[in-house]
């Protein structure tokens, strides 16, 4: 499989798109350095105090941890408020994101530890690509913090603004500096500090696994052209072995994670409906805006992990049908051209199958999500590779399937499915129970 030249570009783009002699420069180390590709990366990570790379910001980012994720919590749950049944359901609420952040902080700290942001996210990985997957995740790569924003920032709002009338609206509070009004401002300030910082840190492993699958899907639309070239089923089948390694690889360094985001969830979203649903609870907006915010925030990050997973998977399998069209193209051609002797036979490249499938179709019709299945008959660029070839690869790919699992089960969309159809229930019904909104 023949690959991409270098291209040539400015700040992260350039160390990217590097001559594939200074790319083993670039992408050969574990760990990054001032000024290189992570650059900017790296500057967002140490503004979320989440960077690692040496000990003061490893001291100075576990010092933020255990203030904002354990301190704070504690201090506003059990010391400041003598009000109890005016937070009825505080203490599901900071365990459910505590806990949350605690698995995201230490599973992010555990890989970037052992093995560096560059192995992390693959970039030591990026040399043996080609050009259009370097560009297309050098783009992903510098879109991830402004996505994490997407989601934060109007939960933030959301959150600021309940805290501000739950405030406003005579909270009790322990005047710990004297002065109710002061006290109130530092305790708002800092639980909305604790909050944010809790939320992102959750989120930012979720995009982060995200932004890896997205490599991976660029890998897997740049494999499926292999099968409009003339192409050799060894080096074919040499890179589907590497993209499953590296499928494998992904699998095993967040599958701890998606499962206990999963139970975490699951459990969170049933310990709130049990206290929702009780004969003597107390269920309003005021009461429970703060418990439907937390659950929009751990479903929110559990399906951008499983979509993720259930896309790259699905994109993965989608090959074999691909691979299937391929052969039967070339196959239908070779006994076109010359039924008595199928084997060697010389076509036209610019041959193309036409087929009427009963409607028309424009390319704006079909989705970005099923590229790699599309219902376009391919060039038969193949009759260099016998049937026999075509056959055995047609053949490995089904039965070899490639994908995102967590201990030996796959990540597709009917696990999506079952798992959405469960968490959404869950949520709704805890939506309608806090807000009214069913």
């Amino acid at each position: 499989m023949a690959r991409g030249s270098s291209g040539r570009g400015g700040g992260a783009e350039e160390a990217l798109l590097a001559p594939a002699t200074a790319a083993k420069t670039w992408y050969g180390r574990c760990l990054s350095y001032r000024g290189d590709e992570l650059g900017g990366f790296r500057s967002c990570l140490r503004w979320m105090c989440m960077d690692q790379s040496d000990r003061c910001h490893g001291l100075m980012s576990w010092s933020l941890f255990f203030v904002l994720s354990l301190a704070v919590p504690i201090v506003s749950h059990f010391v400041l408020s003598y009000n109890p049944h005016r937070r009825p359901y505080d203490l599901a609420v900071q365990l459910s994101l505590t806990a949350a952040s605690a698995l995201s902080f230490l599973c992010l700290s555990a890989v970037t530890r052992r093995y560096g942001l560059h192995r992390f996210l693959f970039l030591d990985k990026l040399r043996d690509e080609t050009e259009h997957v370097r560009l297309g995740y050098t783009a992903h790569l510098d879109r991830s913090f402004r996505l994490l924003s997407y989601f934060v920032l109007p939960l933030f709002a959301a959150e600021m603004a309940y805290k501000i009338w739950w405030y406003c609206a005579g909270a009790g509070r322990i005047p710990f500096l004297g002065n109710p009004v002061a006290s109130d401002v530092v305790a708002c300030v800092l639980e909305l500090a604790s909050w944010i910082y809790r939320t992102a840190t959750f989120i930012l492993l979720c995009v982060l696994f995200r932004l890896i699958c997205q490599l991976q899907i660029l890998r897997l639309q740049d494999f499926a052209a292999v099968f409009q070239e003339e192409s050799e089923v060894g080096l074919v089948l040499a890179e589907h072995l590497r993209i499953r390694r590296q499928l494998r690889v992904i699998s095993h360094r967040f599958r701890a994670f998606i499962l206990s985001c999963l139970v975490l969830v699951t459990a969170s979203q049933f310990a709130a409906l049990l206290l929702t649903t009780r004969s003597h609870s107390d269920v309003n907006l005021f009461n429970t805006g703060e418990l439907a915010l937390c659950s929009i925030v751990l479903v929110t990050g559990l399906f951008i992990c499983l979509r993720s997973a259930a896309k790259i998977t699905h994109k993965a399998q989608a090959l074999t049908s691909h691979a299937a069209k391929w052969h039967v193209c070339a196959t239908i051609d070779s006994f076109d051209a010359d039924p008595e002797t199928p084997g060697e036979v010389t076509l036209n490249p610019n041959c193309v199958f036409a087929v009427n499938g009963g409607e028309d179709e424009s390319d704006e019709d079909v989705s970005a999500e099923d590229e790699l299945e599309d219902m376009k008959i391919l060039p038969p660029h193949a009759h260099t590779i016998s049937f026999q070839k075509r056959q055995a690869l047609v053949t490995y790919l089904e039965n070899n399937k490639a994908g995102i699992t967590i201990f030996g089960f796959t990540l597709d969309r009917a696990w999506l499915y079952t798992i959405f159809m469960l968490e959404t229930t869950l949520f709704l019904w805890l939506l309608g129970k806090t807000t009214g909104i069913s």
